[in-house]
């Protein structure tokens, strides 16, 4: 299967998605759209419980549910269930929410929203403004953010490129990068900033996305010119790419006096009408 990693959003919450490139079809993750339609504190429990219930009632569509591998809230990817819209339409019917017409209709527009992203990839970046703005992040944070994406997204292709795969060595050379400029691992960052499950770049100030998209685009251009072979090489260059944006955030603490990794999160510069919406 070639597939394309999606994170979507229901009414403020996130339900992660694989799109197959080959079957031109969505799999989500049941666990997350449980969690859409029940606000269970674990839905990992809820469905666990009504995975059973459906199997000792013959239910072929939990028996069909496949296991992809996805991103987890810890960055890393982990196997959970998921389905194809058909199988998910079926589990709805097994959920009682009054959210379940609405979240049909909202899978129904995923469908068709990608159908058209692929005739126009332009569409991708408008929906993921689209998404952030939703969340109440400025438009400023929002441009930056987007660039890191783009800058992410072609720094794990040269690590494809070079042989490195996905999951433990992505996360370690990550680790490497961000430990090297701001002096944490992504761990240590988070914990810093009190996230849980939450994404640490969606959660950075615009000084800190853009220290770490130097960092990022640093370490892609140091390997497409060293072309590294075997893990330790691949360390070396992503170490010698964060080490750049570390001498840049160096001279800029040095000017400013003081230190620009901060404890600041997301919910502490969102824009005024979604601070109010979340105090309420």
């Amino acid at each position: 299967m070639t597939k394309r990693e999606a994170m979507k959003l229901f009414e403020d919450r996130k339900v992660r998605a694989v799109w197959d490139d080959e079957k031109e079809e969505w799999y989500f993750s049941v666990v997350d759209v449980v969690g859409a339609l029940t606000n269970s504190e674990n839905p990992q429990v809820y469905w666990r419980v009504l995975k059973k219930r459906l199997k000792s009632e013959g239910n072929e569509t939990v028996t069909n549910c496949n296991s992809l591998k996805m991103r987890a809230s810890d960055g890393k990817m982990r196997l959970t269930d998921v389905g194809t819209m058909k199988q998910i339409l079926r589990i709805i019917q097994s959920i009682p929410s009054p959210k379940a017409e609405p979240f049909k209709q909202w899978m129904a527009d995923v469908a068709a929203t990608r159908l058209d992203q692929l005739q126009d990839p332009e569409l991708s970046i408008e929906q993921a403004v689209a998404d952030y703005k939703r969340l109440g992040y400025s438009d400023h944070w929002i441009n930056q953010r987007i660039k890191s994406i783009e800058v992410r997204k072609e720094l794990t292709d040269e690590w494809k490129r070079c042989g490195m795969k996905e999951g433990m060595q992505f996360a370690t050379l990550t680790d490497i990068i961000t430990k090297e400029w701001s002096g944490r691992t992504t761990k240590q960052y988070k914990h810093l900033k009190g996230l849980k499950k939450e994404s640490l770049r969606d959660n950075m100030t615009n000084v800190e996305i853009a220290l770490n998209t130097l960092a990022e685009a640093s370490a892609t251009e140091l390997s497409k010119q060293r072309n590294p072979t075997g893990f330790p090489e691949n360390a070396k260059t992503a170490k010698d790419g964060g080490s750049v944006a570390k001498a840049a955030r160096n001279q800029l603490e040095s000017q400013l006096g003081h230190t620009v990794i901060t404890s600041e999160k997301a919910s502490d510069y969102l824009l005024p009408d979604k601070k109010e919406k979340e105090q309420k």
